[in-house]
């Protein structure tokens, strides 16, 4: 498995942008795809983003595309979370998880390694 450090998140107002990150340490970085998911209160936990393993190849749910994106620095084993616009639905804690499938899966159960999560309060 490897280790996953989230950090980043906070109290924004509708509107404005954050970024999360997510360090990892354990398992070698760059074998793995990455992605991100939210879990708000009584929800189930709902896939956001993935990335391939090189980063050339991403995917996203519909409630992120166009205002969310995914990137990843290999050299520092970190993958990112870039919020733009961001609405009170946002509001949720948000997970990076690691697998070593090739594929970008948006199931959380295809995911073998998750980090602690960081709270994202959006107020309107």
């Amino acid at each position: 498995q490897v280790q996953l450090v989230e950090s980043g998140g906070g109290v924004v107002q509708a509107g404005d942008s954050l970024r999360l990150s997510c360090a990892a340490s354990g398992r070698t970085f760059s074998t793995n795809s990455m992605g991100w998911f939210r879990q708000a209160p009584g929800k189930e936990r709902e896939f956001v983003a993935a990335s391939s393993r090189s980063g050339s190849n991403t995917i996203y749910a519909d409630s992120a595309k166009g205002r969310f994106t995914i990137s990843r620095d290999n050299a520092k084993n970190t993958v990112y979370l870039q919020m733009n616009a961001l609405k009170p639905e946002d509001t949720a804690v948000y997970y990076c998880a690691a697998t070593y499938k090739y594929t970008l899966p948006t199931a959380p159960n295809s995911y073998d390694s998750w980090g602690q999560g960081t709270q994202v309060t959006v107020a309107s």
